[in-house]
């Protein structure tokens, strides 16, 4: 069972997150910011990543930057609402850009390919 790993501020977007990738046959943990995403990376090992850009204390952009210091290989899929972010390119650093949307198909099709299960 492929391990993804949910960071967002919003405790709705991570329960919602949860709840759907579980559903499509995915053990996910969440965390509430950056700090507790890198605590929990070493020991939960996900295959992918889910992060959010905008989050009080360290944002997602400077997460992304930590997790690549030590681990290259864990796709990354950057979340936001804000689709500016995808012009960035500091966010080039991930593996994918997806916009905040009710509809999780962008996601759920963005996580199936970089997990190769498409």
């Amino acid at each position: 069972m492929k391990k993804i790993l949910v960071v967002d501020d919003e405790e709705s977007i991570r329960l919602l997150y949860k709840e759907e990738l579980e559903e499509e046959g995915f053990q996910v943990e969440v965390a509430k910011d950056g700090k507790e995403a890198l605590a929990q990376i070493p020991r939960f090992k996900p295959d992918l990543i889910t992060l959010d850009i905008k989050m009080p204390g360290m944002d997602g952009i400077e997460v992304l930057k930590q997790i690549r210091l030590f681990e290259r290989q864990i796709p990354i899929v950057m979340c936001s609402a804000y689709g500016e972010y995808k012009q960035d390119l500091t966010t080039w650093a991930s593996d994918a850009y997806v916009v905040k949307c009710a509809d999780l198909t962008e996601l759920k099709n963005t996580i199936r390919r970089l997990l190769g299960l498409l």
